[in-house]
């Protein structure tokens, strides 16, 4: 008799090839390891600037060193007249037709292209996603949020528009853990991070920071506007209804706001300030909005 367990090779006619996506360049070398940009319909400025598209903060790289961009079926690339010329596949060029495959040196880095046709596209960008986003949260996290951070801190900065950061703390949060156990927290912050990812808008950037913080960075929104999306956040956590362990809860958020200004534009003074609010808000009762002094 035949044995129970064997099983017949099931008959393939090979792997499905994925719908084109977008071309993309994808860091494999040198600075900025791992870093993606996709080349759609708008041209890609590659450079050391934070306005660049896809930033390489090497000193090796000039501020705009090369541009990118679809031409009809194809896709070119051009030297922006950068000090250390770039080279495709070890050649140097000022302007070609790039090919699913080619090594572009940019500096110090490598860069590798990937035609919107490759089987390659879809893994790099989940390789991309793994390294960019929370598992938990599905929101960025906190490596992905700092570069992203400092990107739109410094594009503020230098075009004078104004800028928000928002640190979220979910209140009393260690009990819900150690009375229906770390499943059921993470169940929780996932819930949360649903709340936070319907609230915000597609230019602005949504992270969990930490344990249970998160940050979200408002683009060109100032104090008033700010204060005005936290405080409807908040409202809608508190009426958010949770249900760790099967038992109905509520679950709220403290949020510290600040803003950018003078003596206040780098990341690490804004989320300074941002935290101070957050305390302020903590040590005044919980479920609160705070802005920064």
């Amino acid at each position: 008799m035949a044995d129970d367990t064997t099983q017949r090779t099931m008959l393939s006619a090979g792997p499905t090839r994925p719908a084109p996506r977008s071309a993309c360049l994808v860091v494999i070398h040198g600075e900025g390891l791992g870093r993606r940009v996709d080349v759609e319909d708008a041209p890609v400025l590659i450079g050391r600037s934070q306005d660049a598209d896809l930033c390489i903060a090497h000193k090796s790289v000039s501020r705009e060193h090369c541009r990118v961009w679809r031409d009809g079926d194809a896709y070119r690339v051009m030297d922006l007249g950068a000090t250390n010329p770039i080279h495709v596949n070890d050649a140097r060029i000022d302007e070609g037709v790039l090919i699913d495959g080619d090594h572009v040196t940019i500096g110090e880095s490598i860069l590798k292209f990937i035609s919107q046709t490759s089987v390659e596209a879809r893994y790099h960008e989940e390789i991309y996603q793994l390294a960019t986003h929370d598992p938990l949260s599905d929101l960025s996290n906190r490596r992905h949020f700092a570069e992203l951070a400092d990107k739109e801190i410094a594009r503020a900065v230098r075009h004078g528009r104004a800028l928000a950061l928002c640190i979220i703390d979910v209140d009393l949060f260690k009990p819900v853990n150690d009375r229906y156990g770390h499943i059921e927290g993470d169940a929780v912050l996932r819930r949360l991070a649903a709340v936070i990812r319907s609230h915000v808008r597609d230019d602005d950037v949504a992270a969990r920071i930490g344990g249970e913080e998160f940050a979200v960075l408002l683009c060109e929104c100032d104090i008033e506007a700010a204060a005005t999306f936290a405080e409807r956040l908040r409202q809608a956590v508190a009426a958010t209804r949770f249900h760790p362990g099967g038992d109905p809860q509520q679950i709220t958020v403290s949020i510290g706001i600040a803003t950018l200004a003078p003596g206040r534009a780098s990341r690490s003074s804004l989320m300074a300030a941002a935290d101070a609010a957050l305390y302020r808000a903590k040590n005044e009762g919980r479920n609160l909005v705070r802005v920064e002094d």
